[in-house]
């Protein structure tokens, strides 16, 4: 199942500069296995935002939520998913 995710990181203001540069090093470390698993895969920033989009490739709405809130940023995200399937126009099998 794909999904179109959106996710805005907010981090508190007052966060601890050290905190926050964890949160994002266990963050870039997670995105990336995942993203050589398939599973996360595609991600794209959003120019001018702390934010990006992404498509994830996984098995289930559970699998999704799970992975999502397994992300160190989660507590810290706006999050909105949009669930896709193949437009039967698109001449790419790649996008099943």
């Amino acid at each position: 199942m794909l999904f179109h995710v959106r996710m805005d990181v907010q981090l508190p203001p007052a966060m601890p500069a050290a905190q926050a540069d964890e949160l994002k090093k266990n963050e870039r470390e997670l995105a990336q296995s995942l993203q050589r698993s398939g599973k996360w895969r595609h991600l794209w920033r959003i120019a001018g935002q702390y934010a990006n989009v992404s498509m994830f490739d996984v098995d289930s709405v559970e699998e999704l939520h799970a992975l999502l809130m397994s992300l160190p940023l989660f507590p810290y995200m706006k999050i909105e998913v949009m669930p896709m399937c193949r437009h039967p126009s698109s001449i790419h099998e790649s996008d099943a």
